[in-house]
């Protein structure tokens, strides 16, 4: 008897996670349909300003134009972009 519960026991709990399954990724792709839709229609930032991060602007408030360190990883295959000569070379 307990040999017939278990394939329909086991049948049961695999076509409720299935259908759990199906439903969370639904949930997901709708999210992500609406994420794009909104992406197609902002076309610039919230506050319609250009957001720079604090510690790029010097004491006047203006961006720095100081030298930056920049971090390059062992994995990174892409070859370094290049950029303009520091303001130590123009002097």
């Amino acid at each position: 008897m307990l040999g017939a519960v278990f394939p329909f026991l086991y049948s049961l709990i695999l076509l409720v996670l299935l259908w759990q399954a199906f439903r969370v990724m639904s949930k997901g792709f709708l999210a992500a349909n609406e994420l794009q839709k909104h992406r197609n229609h902002v076309t610039q930032d919230r506050t319609g300003k250009f957001t720079v991060h604090p510690e790029l602007i010097d004491k006047k408030g203006r961006i720095t134009d100081e030298d930056l360190l920049t971090v390059r990883f062992s994995n990174d295959l892409d070859p370094p972009k290049p950029t303009e000569s520091s303001s130590d070379e123009k002097m």
